[in-house]
């Protein structure tokens, strides 16, 4: 079954999945080395132990349009048609990423729309290095999450054709899907509470430890020489003291 469609299976979009792939796309597939070494007679759960070899994604590279692992490997899935729950291990798991991007992959191709929202935003929250190799068969590096940006935006990823899914906003409006909620909202609202406490404590006034009267009455006392008192200081504080009792002031 290596380089022969598989006829029985789920037909997805009104035609074999094995077509989603353009045919001279699988013709590199079909000619390459890793497919006719690796890839004859695989089941699901080899495919599993041949994704946790892979060292980086792609689709065709170099100038004879050489086909990837990861490229043949997806087709095989195409081939295989695992079970929905199969697939979903695939990206649940953490522990080999290039096995959660074959999955992811194969989810974008195959799954409905609702189902392509529901399983792929959660990996926005992954950050993990990937290895691409582009066309010019050199490798560049990318992270998980701008890998899932790709499959959900661009229309043709991997040199594959990817199918059409409506925006998340028209799903939301007939209530098939809820409204997104991204992990950086809870942060960012974190933010703007400490950005207000902020505010609020530069509006506050600092308490003084002089007050203002004192400090100006302090400054407008002439300054005395020597640090002694004189007769006509003891005069002035004795008729304060005697206004405050209600006493006539002292003559000088």
């Amino acid at each position: 079954m290596a380089n022969r469609l598989q006829r029985e299976g789920a037909v997805v979009r009104g035609r074999n999945p094995q077509n989603l792939i353009e045919k001279i796309i699988k013709t590199r597939i079909y000619e390459s080395v890793y497919w006719k070494e690796q890839c004859f007679g695989l089941a699901t759960e080899n495919v599993i132990d041949k994704g946790a070899e892979l060292r980086f994604i792609g689709g065709v590279y170099g100038g004879n349009f050489k086909a990837t692992p990861f490229l043949c490997l997806t087709l095989k899935l195409l081939q295989l048609q695992p079970e929905k729950e199969i697939i979903v291990e695939f990206i649940r798991q953490e522990d080999f990423k290039y096995i959660r991007a074959l999955g992811a992959y194969y989810i974008r191709l195959t799954f409905t729309p609702v189902e392509i929202y529901k399983y792929l935003e959660p990996l926005y929250n992954d950050f993990r290095k990937l290895r691409y190799m582009n066309k010019e068969g050199r490798f560049e590096l990318i992270h998980m999450d701008e890998f899932i940006d790709n499959l959900m935006r661009k229309e043709h990823y991997l040199d594959i054709k990817l199918p059409q899914i409506p925006r998340r906003q028209a799903l939301e409006e007939i209530d098939q899907l809820d409204l997104y909620s991204s992990v950086l909202d809870a942060e960012l609202d974190k933010i703007d509470v400490s950005d207000s406490d902020d505010d609020e404590k530069r509006k506050k006034p600092k308490p003084r430890l002089v007050s203002r009267k004192r400090s100006r009455s302090r400054s407008r006392s002439p300054k005395r020489r020597g640090g002694k008192k004189t007769e006509e200081d003891e005069i002035a504080e004795a008729n304060a003291l005697r206004v405050k009792l209600g006493l006539a002031p002292l003559e000088r």
